[in-house]
C-alpha cells in the first residue's frame, strides 16, 4: 500500500536540512531503486522553486510499504529528524486516483 509521510519542519530549518541532506537523499534513493518510491519533494518557503535562504516549511514523500507501522518506521529513522529538522511528522494511507 502506498502511505504519505507529511512533514513540518521547524523554522530557520535550512542549515540543519543541509547539514545531513546526502544521509535523507541517500535513503530516498533505496527506496526508488527497490521501486517503492512515489513522489519526494520539499515545500519552499516562498513561491519560488530555489527559495533559497529562505528554506523550507516541510516535505511530502509517498511510498510503498508493507504496513503503516513500517511506513512509520522508516519515517521515525529519517536523519532529518535526529538533526532537528521536523518539528511533525504525520504517516497516513494514500490511494492514488490520478494520473
Amino acid at each position: 500500500m502506498l502511505y504519505a509521510v507529511i512533514s513540518e519542519d521547524v523554522e530557520n530549518s535550512l542549515e540543519k536540512r543541509l547539514s545531513v541532506r546526502a544521509e535523507h537523499i541517500a535513503r530516498l534513493n533505496a527506496l526508488k531503486d527497490e521501486g517503492k518510491l512515489v513522489l519526494a519533494g520539499p515545500h519552499p518557503a516562498i513561491d519560488s522553486d530555489d527559495p533559497g535562504t529562505n528554506g523550507f516549511t516541510g516535505s511530502l514523500i509517498v511510498a510503498e510499504f508493507d504496513s503503516l507501522e513500517l511506513a512509520q518506521a522508516w519515517a521515525d529513522a529519517d536523519p532529518y529528524i535526529g538533526a532537528g529538522v521536523y518539528q511533525k511528522v504525520t504517516v497516513k494511507p494514500f490511494k492514488k486516483v490520478l494520473p
